[in-house]
């Protein structure tokens, strides 16, 4: 039927151990490669002052 719920053969989340490198493609302006630094209890990494108020995607590449 349609309207049946689909049943969910694999976990929403994998484990870490199980995780896999995805693809993704991004098209944009420019790009830098930061190390990601400790800032309290979070990380922080600095980008250019002429990219405040832009629209930025961060993707964790290891």
């Amino acid at each position: 039927m349609p309207n049946e719920p689909k049943k969910q053969e694999e976990k929403a989340v994998p484990e870490s151990k199980d995780r896999r490198k995805v693809k993704f493609e991004v098209y944009g302006e420019e790009m830098v490669e930061k190390i990601v630094k400790l800032s309290g209890n979070s990380g922080r990494v600095y980008l250019p002052p002429d990219w405040v108020g832009s629209r930025v995607k961060i993707i964790r590449i290891d």
